[in-house]
C-alpha cells in the first residue's frame, strides 16, 4: 500500500522549523555581537548553532511523522531536513548581508584588519603586496564566499543530521505490515 503524504504538511514543517532555526541563529549572532565577540567568537558559539540545527531538524521530522500516521521514510527525512537547513541558511544569509552593510558597516574592513594581523603574527616576513592582495580579494569576494560557506555548511550538516535522524526515526508501511 503506497503511503500518501500531504506535501503541504512537509512544506509547512520545513518552513516553520527553518524559520525557527534561522531566527534562533540570528538571536545567537546578535547576542554574540552585543557581547563584543563578533570577530573572534568562542568555539561554543558554533557548537550551539549546530545543536540548534539538530533540534530543528529532529523536531521537524517528529512533527512530520506525527502528522503522517507515525510514518517517515529516509527520503522524506532528507527532504524535510535539507529544507529546514536551506531555509535557515537563507535567513542567515539575509542577516549576514544586512549586518555587514548596515549594522556594522566597517565589518569587512575589520575582518581584513584582523586577518592581516594574524598573518603578520604567524609570518612576520609577509610582504605588503601580499597583504594588499589578500585585502582586495576579501573585499571583492566577501559576500560570495560567505554565502557559499553558509549554504554549503548548512546543507552538509543538514544532510548528515537528516540521515542520522531519519535512520533512527524511519518507519514505513512495509515495517508495519510485516509485524
Amino acid at each position: 500500500m503506497e503511503n500518501q503524504t500531504n506535501p503541504t504538511s512537509a512544506k509547512q514543517i520545513m518552513l516553520n522549523y527553518g524559520l525557527i532555526f534561522g531566527f534562533v541563529s540570528i538571536l545567537i549572532s546578535v547576542t554574540n555581537y552585543a557581547l563584543g565577540n563578533i570577530y573572534e567568537p568562542h568555539w561554543s558559539v558554533s557548537v550551539v548553532g549546530i545543536l540548534i540545527m539538530v533540534v530543528a531538524i529532529v523536531l521537524g521530522l517528529k512533527q512530520f511523522k506525527k502528522n503522517n500516521n507515525e510514518l517517515l521514510s529516509l527520503s522524506q527525512s532528507f527532504k524535510i531536513g535539507l529544507g529546514i537547513a536551506l531555509i535557515g541558511a537563507i535567513i542567515s544569509i539575509i542577516y549576514t548581508v544586512l549586518f555587514a552593510k548596515f549594522i556594522e558597516p566597517n565589518y569587512i574592513n575589520n575582518v581584513i584588519e584582523l586577518q592581516q594581523t594574524k598573518m603578520i603574527e604567524s609570518s612576520p616576513e609577509v610582504s605588503d603586496e601580499v597583504l594588499e592582495m589578500m585585502a582586495n580579494g576579501t573585499k571583492k569576494y566577501f559576500y560570495v564566499a560567505t554565502i557559499g560557506m553558509i549554504v554549503i555548511a548548512n546543507l552538509f550538516l543538514g544532510f548528515v543530521f537528516s540521515l542520522i535522524a531519519g535512520l533512527i526515526m524511519k518507519k514505513t508501511d512495509e515495517e508495519i505490515t510485516s509485524i
